[in-house]
Parts: C-alpha cells; structure tokens; sequence
C-alpha cells in the first residue's frame, strides 16, 4: 500500500486526490480515496487570445497548490504528480507557472501532451467502469481548453486532442447572455471541424460504449437527473439515453447566467462556461451516435463517471 497525491491542472480547474494504492500498477491495482479537492482557478483566462498565463490566474493557482501542499504533508504522502494540461500547453510564459509549482509542492509539474492525457482519462475511467459495458469503449474528456477522444479496450487503441473545451469556446464565440444563434453556430461549427480530424484517427464507429467524463459532463448529467445538488453517487455510473443527454445539454446551452446560477448543483465556477461544455458534449453524442450507426451498430445510451485523468494519474504513480 502506497499513498499517492495525484494533481491535475487544467485550463478552468485545479484538482487533487490523495489516494492509496494497493498494487503494482497490473490489472488488480485499486485506489481507496483520501482526499478529493477541485477549485475553479481558471488558469486558462484569455490564453487561447494572448497566448500567455494572466499574471491574477497564475497566483490564483498558486495559492490553491500550496493548500494542496499542505494537505500531502498533513496526510502523509510519499508519491506526488503534478500533470498540467491545454493552457500550459498553449502559454508563452509556462516557466513561471513550473518554477511556483516547483516551489510550492517540491515536484517539477508535468505538461503533457494531448495524447497522453487522453491516455490517462482513458486508464482512470475504465479502472473503475463495470465489466458489463461492451466494448469497445470511447472515453471522452472534455476540458476547458480541450477535449479528448480515445478508444480502447483494455487498453487504449487510438486518442486524439481537439483545441476545443468549455473555456476556449466561451471566449471565442458565446460572448451573449444566453448566446446569440450566430454565436451557437460559430461554437458548433469549430467543433464539428475538429471532429472531422478528430474521427480520421479515432474510428468513432467501433464505439459500442461511450463515457464521458469531466465538469462539463458531470454537470449535464445532474442537469438530466435533475438534481436538487450536486451527487457523485448519483453521478457517477449513470447511464442515460441520447435524446436525455442532448435535450439536457439543449436546456443549458440557452439558459441565461442567472438561471444556471440558480440551479443547486451547479458550481459558481462553471455558470458562464457550462453552455460551451454542454455544446461540446451535445456535438460528440451526436457525432458518435450517428457514426456507430453507420457502422452497423448501436449506441442508445451514453455513460457518465466521476473517474477520470486524476485516477488515471494516481495509477501511473504506482508503475
């Protein structure tokens, strides 16, 4: 038994579990949670228009790195990794943001490539995913800044990264409360372009399982089960019809702030970006679902798991 701190830094969120790992890293590793901390930083703010890290998110970031510090050293951690994402991927001035990290936690934060963060989505989602899904299995991970596609069985078989998530799209296109149809069309049109790329290296057809995972997702799905607050347990595992998730992720998309804001299981950091994630989930179901019928097959429902890139980088830490 080791424990663990796995970090995930993203374009709108900074994450932290503190896990226990039982295993060698094979197929009979299991993780027993500790601790789970999410807080929206928005680390991502305006880099997709000035390619740089705003100096406010950087110590935004920060600040919430030393808490999780202090948290590792509170409960006894003898592993830690810090994994960054799209917005470090995209900045001009990431140094800045590896030397405070480096000097808050003591680990040099990793910023990976778009294919291995689909890769450790992948292993998180499908650790914990019943053996009853068919396969294979599409895991979607949709991020602030990206989204990523891997298909797999037990392992992953092809991934690819598209430039699009909750954040990046917001500040492209959604500028309106709630956006305009031009703005909708815009969003839709982006995405639907990196799908094309997307489904010319993940054969998006083979899916006879799709989970999607992440804020974005999560919050649609609570949407969809209407939720009076936010339940993991009621989240995580949740299997839902096409017509369900596309009419939830409808719903939010044209909602204004205020209404999204007063929903209970919504997080204050997600209320302007939600409509984009929503957006970007409604265009991968729809994408997915048509193309697995085309393939002769059926995808009727689509699943949701609160396991995702932050299991995956706490497994990696037992290898």
């Amino acid at each position: 038994m080791t424990r663990v701190a796995a970090i995930d830094c993203g374009t709108n969120s900074i994450r932290l579990l503190i896990a226990d790992v039982s295993g060698n890293g094979g197929d009979e590793t299991a993780l027993t949670d500790v601790v789970r901390r999410m807080e929206v930083v928005r680390l991502g703010q305006g880099v997709d228009r000035t390619g740089r890290l705003d100096p406010a998110a950087l110590s935004r970031t920060l600040s919430v790195a030393r808490e999780y510090a202090d948290l590792c050293r509170t409960h006894g951690v003898a592993r830690t990794r810090f994994v960054a994402t799209s917005a470090t991927r995209d900045a001009a001035n990431r140094q800045d943001f590896v030397d405070g990290v480096v000097d808050a936690l003591g680990v040099e934060p990793e910023v990976i490539t778009g294919d291995e963060e689909a890769a450790l989505s992948f292993a998180g989602a499908v650790s914990v995913l019943d053996r009853a899904h068919p396969g294979p299995t599409l895991v979607v991970d949709i991020g602030g800044g990206s989204s990523e596609l891997v298909l797999g069985g037990a392992a992953p078989t092809a991934a690819y990264s598209m430039d699009v998530g909750c954040v990046r799209l917001t500040e492209r296109h959604l500028s309106d409360d709630p956006p305009s149809q031009d703005q909708e069309a815009a969003a839709r049109a982006d995405v639907r372009a990196m799908l094309d790329a997307a489904s010319a290296v993940v054969p998006l057809g083979r899916a006879r399982t799709l989970v999607g995972l992440a804020g974005s997702v999560t919050t649609v799905t609570a949407h969809a089960l209407a939720l009076e607050s936010y339940d993991p347990a009621a989240i995580h595992g949740a299997e839902l019809e096409v017509p369900r998730v596309l009419a939830a992720c409808d719903e939010l998309l044209h909602m204004s702030r205020a209404e999204r804001a007063a929903l209970g299981f919504m997080h204050p950091g997600r209320v302007d970006v939600i409509g984009a994630g929503a957006l970007v989930w409604s265009e991968i179901v729809s994408r997915v679902a048509a193309e697995v019928a085309a393939d002769g097959g059926t995808l009727g429902t689509a699943v949701t798991s609160e396991h995702d890139i932050l299991d995956g980088i706490a497994l990696s830490v037992a290898r």
